[in-house]
């Protein structure tokens, strides 16, 4: 199949997986009542209309979104590092918004300090956590100038920030405890519609900024030198990529929580099914691929309940991982065009 007939049937499925997971839950909605809630509500059963407007549309469109900024990041990173395990955690970003996290759910009475509702302060405290560790990664790739390098810092900031979390972890009450854990699962359901456009404006800008860099990013395949001597000014490109992915991976994360597997596993499949690694084809294919396996993960949520997200995401993602690493010499000779 020719990769652009192979966006195409990915969008066409995108599309039906996207009107299953409306109408499937503990209250099941034919077909056409969804298409009805969604586009003439007025002459749809009102019931219809609560539970796909209020409750499963919300999910799904954070799912999307989640999936296009977590697989378009991974995308831009394994490019970035050169390397076909890097994700949007890799820099520490994930790690900064759960400290964030643990900061209002495990310290008694940080939430109630701050004067806002609870859960504002949840997802206001994980992207200032994200924020912050994503400032501290652009000043030291400012200095350092170095992939490698900066690489093994953003991994020793996620092992600190998580070796604080464990601290917190270890004072903290049973019942924070337990609240920060079904936080560290994951959950696109936690996402209503009022703040849909406060999740869709950092993605939308993060994707925005590395669509522009489509170009660069297919001469930096090749290797830094190369991209230089095509005129790439590799360390300005690599700080804004990686701001840019940062926004995303940190939206996504203190709106759904720690979402795992699907930035790292997402971009091979699809080089693997458009055999390319041309940008003008991986991030449009990633970005259909992540919200396809985003949306399939919260159905398999919805249907086994009780089911945490992360154990849906890791047994999707973790195949892809160990084939990767049987397979990495392909994978290199793959990303070379």
């Amino acid at each position: 199949m020719r990769p652009a007939a192979a966006l195409v049937v990915a969008l066409l499925a995108l599309l039906s997986l996207l009107i299953m997971s409306l109408g499937t839950g503990p209250v099941t909605v034919a077909a056409h009542e969804v298409l009805g809630a969604l586009f003439a509500p007025a002459g749809t059963d009102p019931t219809a209309v609560a539970v796909v407007r209020g409750v499963r549309l919300p999910a799904a469109l954070s799912a999307m979104l989640a999936g296009v900024a977590l697989a378009c990041s991974g995308a831009v990173m394994q490019t970035l590092f050169a390397n076909p395990l890097a994700g949007p955690g890799v820099l520490g970003v994930t790690s900064g918004a759960g400290l964030g996290a643990a900061l209002v759910m495990l310290v008694p009475g940080m939430a109630q300090a701050m004067g806002v509702a609870a859960d504002a302060v949840l997802v206001l405290a994980a992207f200032a956590g994200a924020l912050a560790v994503l400032a501290a990664i652009v000043v030291a790739d400012q200095r350092l100038g170095d992939a490698t390098t900066l690489l093994i810092l953003g991994l020793l900031m996620g092992h600190l920030t998580g070796a604080l979390i464990h601290v917190l972890q270890v004072a903290a009450g049973e019942r924070a405890l337990r609240g920060f854990v079904l936080w560290g699962m994951g959950s696109f359901a936690a996402v209503g519609m009022d703040r849909i456009p406060w999740l869709a404006l950092p993605i939308g800008a993060g994707s925005a900024m590395v669509v522009a860099h489509m170009r660069t990013l297919d001469a930096m395949l090749l290797g830094e030198d190369y991209a230089r001597t095509m005129g790439v000014g590799v360390r300005a490109t690599r700080t804004r990529l990686i701001v840019a992915t940062g926004l995303m991976a940190g939206a996504t994360t203190a709106f759904c929580g720690p979402i795992a597997f699907l930035g790292m596993a997402t971009p091979h499949l699809v080089r693997a099914a458009l055999r390319s690694a041309h940008h003008h084809l991986v991030l449009p294919g990633s970005a259909l691929v992540g919200a396809i396996l985003a949306l399939a993960c919260d159905l398999v949520v919805r249907l086994a309940d009780g089911l945490p997200l992360n154990a849906v995401t890791s047994l999707v993602g973790a195949p892809v991982v160990v084939w990767v690493l049987l397979s990495g010499r392909r994978w290199a000779r793959m990303t070379s065009g």
